[in-house]
């Protein structure tokens, strides 16, 4: 007898969790793509094409369901932003269309240029908006690559020589997920026991158990990292540990050297390509001698694939693609309707092929 899969076992079995690195390069391409311009348009389709990734992406894990509170701290970043213009952006000028009469705050003549409250233009909102939504599209698309990556996965990934630097970067990340999974997990357990949602003592009463859910997570944290060594200085000698940092700091002066001669025209030549050489030279052989200090091993290393090939290469196209948009569409005038350019869309939607092209991750069989 021949028992056939069904479609949901089928899926069950192609499906994995793509490299961590991948969603990194993937999120951080749609960042440097949001932070290119000012368009609302394309702001609003960047959280769109964040939003469509993880839910098509994300998996049942505790920080996969913290991409919410991005989307509330976007949109708070929004509103703050707007009242800001509004009480210190105030004021008139020629050509602008006036929106709400505010009586204006003196201020002395030393901070002359500071405006407060005042007249409240169509300019000033929309100058507030533009600025807040390319804020939110930033921290949004971060929050996209803390739901999709497993941090774990991603601190197994790092270089040895960037092990410490990573474990830190990691813990730091990590952070917000876990604060988010103790408040559901806190919220949750109060619904049960029937208490009160509303009110100031509700907020007591759910923020110091998240506090102290911090406090043993910390102290776990930090009784792990004391039993597996963290911060040990090997078996490298003082002197090798010397030679090591001074390839490091070397590789990091000629490195800001050769990149601040490459960026001013005005600087000779041979400070440029030449130092920046020398100092990606020094760097590598700094952070080789430091990785033979750093000795563990990997259990099933993570590989790079096809799909996680097309997803970097997704956020990256992103990234090049508003980069050459034409400036004028790239930030448009607050005095008119922004133009849409074909070049921002299309470099955009590809960001979301992700959602489409890549295997679903591994969910808890219910």
């Amino acid at each position: 007898m021949v028992v056939t899969a069904s479609p949901t076992q089928r899926r069950q079995r192609r499906a994995r969790d793509l490299h961590p690195g991948a969603w990194w390069i993937w999120a951080l391409g749609l960042t440097a793509a949001a932070s290119a311009t000012t368009n609302p348009v394309v702001l609003v389709l960047v959280i769109a094409v964040a939003c469509l990734v993880v839910a098509s992406r994300r998996g049942d894990a505790p920080w996969a369901r913290a991409f919410r509170f991005y989307l509330w701290f976007g949109a708070v970043i929004v509103v703050v932003r707007v009242l800001y213009r509004l009480v210190f952006g105030g004021g008139s000028v020629a050509g602008d269309t006036v929106l709400i009469h505010l009586p204006e705050v003196p201020l002395p003549d030393v901070i002359s240029g500071i405006r407060l409250l005042g007249d409240v233009t169509s300019t000033a909102v929309l100058a507030g908006l533009y600025d807040g939504l390319r804020l939110a599209a930033v921290v949004i698309c971060v929050g996209a690559a803390n739901a999709l990556a497993n941090p774990k996965r991603l601190l197994a990934s790092v270089p040895p020589a960037l092990y410490e630097v990573g474990t830190a970067l990691v813990v730091t990340m990590s952070v917000f997920p876990q604060l988010a999974e103790s408040v559901q997990r806190v919220h949750r357990a109060r619904r049960l026991r029937g208490e009160p949602g509303k009110g100031v003592g509700a907020l007591r009463r759910l923020v110091v158990p998240v506090l102290e859910d911090a406090l043993e997570r910390s102290m776990t944290l930090a009784a792990g990292m004391d039993a597996r060594g963290y911060g040990r200085a090997g078996t490298a000698s003082v002197r090798a540990r010397a030679v090591t940092g001074g390839f490091l700091l070397a590789g990091l002066f000629g490195l800001c050297v050769g990149t601040y001669a490459f960026l001013d025209q005005t600087a000779p030549r041979w400070l440029s390509w030449p130092v920046l050489a020398v100092g990606v030279g020094c760097a590598a052989i700094g952070f080789l001698r430091a990785g033979e200090r750093v000795q563990r091993t990997r259990y099933r290393p993570d590989r790079w694939r096809s799909a996680e090939l097309v997803t970097a290469s997704c956020g990256l196209i992103a990234a090049v693609g508003m980069r050459i948009v034409d400036p004028v569409a790239a930030f448009p005038s607050l005095t008119t309707a922004p133009d849409v350019s074909i070049m921002a869309l299309v470099a955009v939607l590809v960001a979301a092929v992700p959602a489409f092209a890549t295997p679903e991750p591994r969910r808890a069989v219910r």
